[in-house]
């Protein structure tokens, strides 16, 4: 035997090379999870279990919360066309400032504004309500192109649905702390503090991971991009985009209304001290986590606008299970039924963004998401016009008769679409 084949005792063993946490799928999904709960369930949807909680404490009216949540959903908008414009008129700063940077920043942005929410400063809240807006489309926008990117460089693209789930967590972790809350007879600004703090336990798993430029160590990844970029545009791909822009704005005023005022309408339907109002809120959350997961199973070849006009379906049924069936039974169902398709249908429609115009992705998806943007906008002004000229009962089934109807048309734009441009 050659002496070298015989090792020392004292040689150390040979080690097989191991990938850092932060370069595991599990952990990129789990990450990017997490920052939308933040974003989504915390930036975005906080104020809608508490939104009771400041009606009864007295600090504003059911119309002054109707325009605070449109502040934010105007904020959001304005985020969404900052992040599509930032690659064409600064790709300097886009280029040092990348999706990874500009995440971190929405989120500690978020933390800061979910505190400030805990002072008594009504003037200001309008202020802080738009700029949680705008914190959440950078995050949301962000966190999703980075990790859907840094997923595709792993070899896993498609735990990139699992990300989603994030909305859906934090909706159940606030709506749960908020019914305890209701239930302790604690003020609305203590619940913005524990929302505050939920969020910065909450990012304490996103730190370590989403950082640098998602695309590192993918050589392939930039010639597979160029590949899609030189290839000719049909005039029904530009008119396919339009198609998808519009249908997607109108599932942006289908949802809201429900969104929020679901503890509010359900509050006014059913007797006085029933405790199924605030648990609605933490079932429409679970409801959008398991639709979140339940859209990873489909299967890359299926057509993603048939997909959107299933989820539409699902949700305007939801909103008029509500209203034809205003028991606990009937808004349990309508939550759960809601909820299931909420983040499948951004999920859905980012990949629709991304192959309508692979060549300006992160554009084109920030497009279609300020599209959406104004279609929040729409309802919350609308109920509260609806309020100002019929009771509470009357105002809110006219909205979310409305709102049904936008889910509606919007299916039957996605069908023709997908009927009059098929794939490949």
């Amino acid at each position: 035997m050659e002496p070298h084949a015989t090792p020392s005792i004292d040689a150390p063993a040979p080690r097989t090379p191991t990938r850092r946490w932060g370069d595991r799928p599990h952990a990129v999904a789990l990450a990017g999870m997490l920052a939308l709960a933040v974003a989504m369930g915390v930036g975005r949807f906080a104020f809608t279990p508490l939104l009771p909680m400041m009606l009864h404490d007295g600090v504003l009216t059911l119309t002054e919360g109707s325009w605070l949540a449109t502040a934010n959903y105007v904020g959001y908008l304005l985020g969404a066309l900052v992040c599509m414009a930032l690659p064409w008129v600064a790709p300097g700063f886009y280029a040092r400032w990348h999706p990874a940077r500009l995440a971190r920043a929405g989120l500690v942005a978020t933390v800061l504004l979910t505190l400030a929410m805990a002072l008594p400063l009504a003037a200001a809240w309008p202020a802080l309500r738009f700029a949680a807006g705008a914190a959440s489309a950078f995050v949301l926008l962000n966190v999703a192109a980075w990790c859907m990117v840094r997923l595709a460089v792993l070899g896993r693209p498609a735990m990139g649905g699992l990300i989603f789930c994030g909305p859906g967590v934090g909706i159940v972790l606030t709506g749960l702390a908020a019914s305890a809350m209701v239930a302790a007879q604690w003020r609305a600004a203590s619940g913005w503090v524990v929302f505050g703090v939920l969020s910065v336990l909450l990012c304490a798993g996103v730190w370590p991971v989403v950082r640098g430029r998602a695309d590192k160590g993918d050589a392939s990844a930039q010639p597979r991009a160029a590949g899609h970029a030189g290839s000719a545009e049909s005039a029904g791909t530009v008119a396919a985009r339009g198609v998808h822009a519009l249908a997607y704005g109108l599932s942006g005023l289908g949802y809201i209304v429900t969104a929020t005022f679901l503890p509010v309408i359900a509050r006014a339907a059913l007797p006085p001290g029933s405790p199924w109002p605030d648990l609605f809120w933490p079932m429409f959350g679970a409801g959008v986590a398991v639709g979140a997961a339940l859209s990873t199973r489909a299967p890359a070849a299926w057509d993603r606008r048939w997909l959107l006009l299933a989820a539409y379906a699902v949700q305007a049924l939801g909103i008029v299970l509500g209203l034809v069936w205003p028991t606990p039974a009937g808004f349990a169902l309508s939550s759960v039924l809601v909820g299931l398709p909420f983040t499948a249908i951004t999920f859905y429609g980012l990949q629709e963004a991304r192959r309508l115009w692979p060549q300006s992705a992160d554009s084109f998806a920030s497009l279609v998401t300020a599209v959406y943007g104004l279609g929040q906008i729409a309802g919350p002004p609308l109920v509260a016009w609806l309020l100002a000229h019929a009771d509470a009962g009357q105002g809110f089934a006219r909205g979310l008769a409305l709102a049904a109807a936008a889910l509606a048309v919007g299916a039957v734009m996605y069908g023709a679409s997908a009927w009059r441009w098929p794939r490949g």
